[in-house]
This record gives C-alpha cells, structure tokens and sequence, in this order.
C-alpha cells in the first residue's frame, strides 16, 4: 500500500493535521522545516495557512508548489505523537502510528569500480 494523504486542514502557527489513506491522523509542526527557497517562503503564515491536498500527489502541498512527502509527514507524527488516532477511531496513546513504506526501484545506473593495475 502507497501512503497518501487524504485530508489535510491548518491548525495554528505551522502546524497542520493530516489524515492518511491507512487511517491514521494527527497534528505535525513543521515549524523546524521551513527554510531555503522552496520552503522558506512558507514563513509567511498566510501562504502556510493555504495547505491543501495536491490531487495527483496526494500529499500536502501550497500554492507557491511546495510540497511534502507522505512518509516524512508520518514519520514527523510518529516523533510528535499528538492526537494520532488509528483505523478505529481510538486514540493510539502510547503506540506509534502505522507508516507503510515500500521499497523503491533503483533507476540510477551503478557506478562500477575501476581498478588500474600497477606497473613494474
């Protein structure tokens, strides 16, 4: 199963809550990962504020076309630990939530290692 987000609102200052396809939820502050260009200019709460769920993406995203991987979302709820509800609807106190991740295809082409034989 491919993580995505499936709802995402803002909560205040820069934090948002996420629901994800598995049905796990919770609120994440990426108040730490706001910098540099893309992500930067997110400091301005009003552009923060507009968060949405990207339709093709299926993960959060901003109108200045930032956006954020499903499974850094999850992992940054897991190490937060608030609110973080499971399939059932039960608060998952104490338990960390369900993050599938699948490993990924190698498209990269391997370096291969030359060795060059000494001379005499």
């Amino acid at each position: 199963m491919i993580l995505e987000i499936t709802d995402a609102r803002y909560v205040r200052d820069y934090v948002i809550w996420v629901r994800f396809n598995d049905g796990s939820a919770g609120e994440v502050d990426l108040a730490d990962e706001l910098d540099g260009p893309v992500f930067g200019p997110l400091r301005d709460k009003r552009l923060f504020r507009a968060v949405r769920v990207d339709p093709l993406l299926r993960t959060v995203a901003w109108p200045n076309e930032a956006d954020l991987a499903p499974e850094f979302l999850a992992e940054r709820l897991e190490r937060g630990g608030r609110s973080v509800t499971a399939r059932s609807g039960y608060p998952t106190a104490g338990r960390q939530a369900i993050a599938v991740r699948e490993k990924r295809p190698c498209y990269g082409a391997r370096r291969k290692t030359v060795r060059k034989s000494r001379g005499t």
